[in-house]
């Protein structure tokens, strides 16, 4: 017996040619993203999350920054896919991710400063994004500058561990 939903939604909305409403942006991205209302364990989950950013992931970017690309590559995933869509240069699978990270940290020098200000962050299930801005001041090829970048990237846990999957970054003009 058909109940006229095909999964949360009506099936008239996939039949017939005539006008339907769209549910509410928010409805379909909760759907889309697989939302849940928040728990203790998912606090857990998020609190957890945000400690690994606030030190693996800073450690890690300070490490570069300073010409060290190891402590980078360390929490980045190996498993596929895996991509940058870098301020500078991209990458798509881990070939091309250890050539740019060779290339970051035979460019960057004397790290003073880094500092992520994040934006927005969430974790579910396994998988997690960060969205904000780096504020930044190394030396790039031995020149010193201060910049800031977007920068927006998407984590899985991976044997209880949290890993780099995609970064996507651009260079703030303003």
């Amino acid at each position: 017996m058909d109940s006229g939903l095909c999964g949360p939604f009506p099936a008239s909305w996939f039949t017939g040619r005539e006008s339907r409403p769209l549910p509410p942006p928010a409805y379909l991205i909760a759907l889309l993203y697989g939302y849940r209302k928040r728990d203790a364990v998912g606090m857990a989950d998020r609190d957890d999350f945000l400690a690994w950013v606030r030190t693996s992931l800073h450690e890690a970017e300070v490490a570069l920054h300073n010409g060290d690309a190891a402590p980078r590559r360390a929490i980045w995933s190996r498993d596929e896919p895996v991509s940058v869509l870098g301020a500078w240069r991209n990458a798509v699978g881990q070939q091309e991710l250890d050539a740019l990270f060779a290339v970051l940290g035979k460019t960057f020098s004397n790290c003073t400063s880094y500092a992520l200000e994040l934006q927005a962050y969430d974790v579910v299930g396994d998988m997690a994004y960060t969205a904000g801005l780096e504020h930044t001041t190394a030396a790039i090829d031995g020149q010193p500058r201060s910049y800031t970048l977007r920068a927006t990237q998407v984590y899985r846990r991976e044997g209880g561990q949290w890993k780099v999957a995609h970064r996507h970054g651009d260079t703030v003009t303003e």
